[in-house]
């Protein structure tokens, strides 16, 4: 795959950043994508390594990742698009937002910088969809099948495309005023503008797929109303219920999910929000994110948008080990390294090893936290490391705004679940089979419902699988 010199030849090139004082000034989008010439190279550094782990343990979604390597060195982009969609979805969705774990497994990433495959991904799809190569794709026959999807995020979206392409009839549930999801709302438009989930809801639509937006199943339309019009129930709701932080102080005013504050924020940029609406903004506070992955640094950039005073950045886990070398330690897994985002770049205080105690105000209105270090220590018995609080550790810190990014435990437990007798795994997310089949008669489930909160790409790939299973299920069923 490539050209056979080509990882030799061509060192690795990755897109750039527009300057920090230009982009916090806006919410769009700001990487700078190489020219053609250098994607054409950059496909060519793809070596012909026997055994493509990028693809077989990398790529939750089994993309054909050589494959369109070696059709951009040869300048195929037709050849290439066509690879790139007999897989994925989304593919302008991961492009922009996966974390690439297809690069960490890369071959080339055992001794030296790996292929860009994330930058060729995305540079293939808006290719496609610039030549007008991207177009809806009716089913051919009707199978007069009825689908109901709850939920649009990406396993959503997915398995509707996937099913609707079969010949079903899908109707998309979307509780919230636009579809997307998580895409729409969790995630801040200077990392997926939402121009790019229009266009794919365009083309799905076209398609034949039936968006219902602003409805709640198990208020506005009953679990019993859905059994009754359609044939499945795919429930691909996402792992919305967040880890909450238990400490004394917690019900102060300006202390907030980390879900609340960037959908908020989503919403106002795209004109949804009221003036009635009480804002949270970050403008002119000192600010406290607590949690150190991607949510926490997409609060981080979206603060410095608003225009914070000052951001820390808070983790209670020891700092990952700084790497600065282009090989993964860990190949070809994923590795513990510190990783420092566009977000962190424009301006935050980090620190690691964390506790946080306590916080306290004046009158309902959290003005200080109260906080300790503490350190990981191994145990012989193989059990977890065991946390220990340092001994005269102890610090304030004046804050005017917190926002909890620690993660999310499971779906939200509603009354469409309750309704619909649907069990639930040890760790309170939706049980499933190896079908994808849930505890109840024809309810489905997909994404990170049963999954919990997981990557993207691995959303994409239970929504096409969980779509997959729904027309096994049909085809083994008596006709309507």
């Amino acid at each position: 795959m490539g050209k056979f010199t080509g990882f030799l030849d061509y060192p690795r090139i990755a897109g750039t950043y527009r300057p920090v004082e230009e982009r916090i000034g806006h919410y769009r989008e700001f990487t700078v994508a190489p020219d053609e010439e250098t994607l054409r190279q950059q496909g060519a550094r793809c070596m012909d390594c026997g055994i493509p782990y990028c693809h077989a343990i990398g790529c939750p979604l089994y993309n054909l990742i050589p494959e369109w390597n070696d059709a951009i060195y040869k300048g195929d982009w037709r050849e290439a698009l066509v690879r790139l969609e007999a897989t994925n979805n989304l593919p302008e969705i991961t492009g922009r937002i996966c974390p690439a774990p297809c690069e960490t497994s890369c071959t080339l990433s055992i001794n030296g910088a790996p292929v860009t495959i994330k930058q060729i991904e995305l540079a293939i799809i808006e290719r496609g969809f610039k030549k007008g190569w991207v177009v809806p794709r009716p089913p051919r026959i009707e199978t007069g099948r009825r689908v109901a999807v709850v939920g649009s995020g990406p396993a959503g979206l997915a398995a509707a495309q996937q099913l609707r392409r079969a010949g079903h009839t899908v109707t998309l549930f979307e509780q919230s005023e636009k579809a997307g999801g998580l895409l729409r709302y969790g995630i801040p438009d200077f990392k997926l503008e939402k121009w790019v989930i229009d266009r794919r809801i365009e083309q799905m639509r076209a398609e034949g797929v039936r968006f219902e937006t602003n409805v709640v199943i198990g208020e506005d339309i009953s679990a019993r109303y859905l059994k009754k019009t359609f044939d499945v129930i795919l429930l691909a709701l996402g792992a919305g219920e967040p880890r909450d932080l238990q400490v004394p102080g917690r019900g102060l005013e300006g202390i907030h999910f980390a879900g609340d504050y960037l959908t908020q924020s989503n919403r106002c940029i795209a004109g949804e929000i009221g003036d009635h609406e009480r804002r949270i903004s970050a403008k002119d506070k000192t600010v406290l994110v607590i949690g150190g992955g991607d949510t926490g640094s997409d609060c981080v950039g979206t603060a410095n948008r608003q225009g914070a005073r000052k951001i820390y950045q808070f983790e209670i886990m020891p700092k990952p080990l700084e790497w600065k070398e282009a090989f993964n330690p860990n190949w070809p897994f994923w590795p513990t390294i510190l990783r420092t985002s566009s977000s962190h770049e424009e301006g935050c205080e980090r620190d690691w090893n964390i506790l946080t105690k306590q916080f306290t105000g004046k009158d309902i209105r959290v003005e200080e936290g109260h906080f300790a270090r503490v350190e990981w220590q191994p145990q012989s018995d193989g059990k977890p490391s065991k946390m220990v609080e340092l001994s005269g550790s102890g610090f304030t810190l004046k804050i005017d705004l917190v926002l909890l990014a620690m993660g999310f435990l499971h779906v939200r437990h509603n009354k469409l679940l309750e309704d619909l007798e649907v069990t639930f795994d040890s760790r309170s997310n939706i049980a499933y089979n190896d079908q994808y089949a849930t505890s109840s008669p024809v309810v489905f489930t997909a994404g990170d419902a049963g999954m919990g909160a997981s990557l993207v790409v691995r959303s994409i790939f239970q929504g096409r699988e969980a779509a997959k299973a729904i027309d096994n299920y049909f085809l083994r069923s008596p006709d309507p």
